[in-house]
């Protein structure tokens, strides 16, 4: 498997040349449109994915939220939008109700964007919207870490939560491991909600987040979760009995999907340096995968310096969408695009000392 700029990364056709392509590569019958095309597609070009939801009732002005939101963009990055804590309740009340009545494992189909960390850097996420296209015009999937450190959890998780309710079929969050009370205490949201709002919203997100679904199958061949694997699962129908609300225990299957890592220096299973679950090796991947007929792990939680990065002979990438992250660092950030044929290619925003020669997004593309 190799790595070419410029040239699609086609998992059911590159791996049907290779020995892992023996099995069968299934696709689901319902399609919509064909590929993605630019970020700027028209809305009838997503199309709707498996998910079927519940009917649940859209709170009043949601649309004008939306507006609210997305209305600084051109501004100075770091400008706040000016919500009420009864509108922001409701987001995450009625957020919460559509979380329940769609499963904790999404099955999803393409083409859709999908996006890794963002860690409340507001004005990135609006980014990732003007370069893939503000929903509807394209289906997304997020892997988690909305908030903490950076400077806007609360706007960055209220216009997720607000695309959520508009277009619940369209739109889908996953859980990471800072969508979790005893870890956004520490790092930065419940400060926030306590100096912007009060400490009672922070319990109500905390409310919203224990109900979020763990993880995905895009088109029965991408797996997708915030953190990895986990040596307790031995099928997906495991974290389908995952029951919600919960929060996030100290070990086992749920804290692994959320906290986990891939290491290269690992075979098996190894101690993670962050205290919670494991590292696992390419191995693992590869065994899994063979197991569950799986040609893909798509995962976020580690900063990598190009905003995305392959592990375990390109079985495994790692999406982080968060630019120059925390201030502190020189990654560019990524957005991970599958278009109908499962073809991924990668979107890529640069960190800021170089956007002056980057005025529009980066794409790479790969090809096994």
């Amino acid at each position: 498997m190799w790595f070419i700029k410029a040239h699609p990364f086609n998992l059911l056709q590159a791996l049907a040349a290779s020995s892992h392509a023996s099995s069968q590569h299934r696709r689901l019958s319902h399609r919509g449109s064909a590929a993605m095309s630019s970020a700027g597609a028209s809305a009838s070009s997503a199309s709707t994915t498996a998910v079927k939801t519940a009917e649940v009732s859209t709170p009043a002005g949601i649309d004008d939220i939306i507006a609210k939101l997305i209305g600084v963009r051109g501004c100075r990055p770091g400008k706040q939008v000016d919500l009420s804590e009864t509108e922001i309740r409701d987001l995450c009340t009625s957020a919460r109700d559509i979380f329940m009545n769609q499963p904790v494992l999404l099955e999803l189909e393409a083409p859709i964007k999908i996006c890794g960390d963002l860690h409340g850097q507001y004005f990135d996420l609006l980014r990732l919207f003007e370069y893939g296209g503000f929903p509807p015009a394209s289906n997304y999937l997020f892997l988690g870490d909305y908030v903490d450190r950076g400077k806007q959890s609360l706007e960055t998780i209220c216009l997720l939560l607000a695309y959520k309710i508009k277009y619940p079929e369209n739109f889908f969050l996953l859980r990471g491991n800072h969508e979790c009370a005893s870890i956004n205490r520490i790092y930065g949201f419940y400060d926030e909600c306590k100096r912007r709002y009060s400490i009672k919203l922070w319990k109500t997100f905390t409310d919203c987040f224990n109900c979020l679904p763990v993880s995905a199958v895009v088109d029965e061949k991408i797996l997708c979760m915030h953190g990895g694997l986990s040596p307790d699962l031995r099928q997906l129908s495991q974290i389908s009995r995952i029951t919600r609300p919960t929060d996030v225990p100290d070990q086992g299957l749920l804290c692994d999907l959320l906290w986990s890592d891939p290491d290269k220096d690992v075979t098996g299973w190894g101690d993670n340096d962050r205290g919670v679950s494991y590292t696992f090796g390419a191995d693992v991947v590869r065994k899994f995968l063979d197991e569950q007929d799986l040609d893909l792990v798509c995962r976020a939680h580690q900063v990598v310096e190009d905003g995305y990065e392959f592990f375990a002979q390109r079985q495994l990438v790692t999406v982080f969408s968060a630019p120059n992250y925390c201030g502190e660092f020189d990654n560019a950030g990524a957005m991970m695009s599958v278009d109908s044929t499962l073809m991924c290619s990668f979107q890529i925003l640069k960190p800021a000392e170089k956007r002056q020669r980057a005025t529009s997004p980066q794409a790479k593309r790969t090809k096994v």
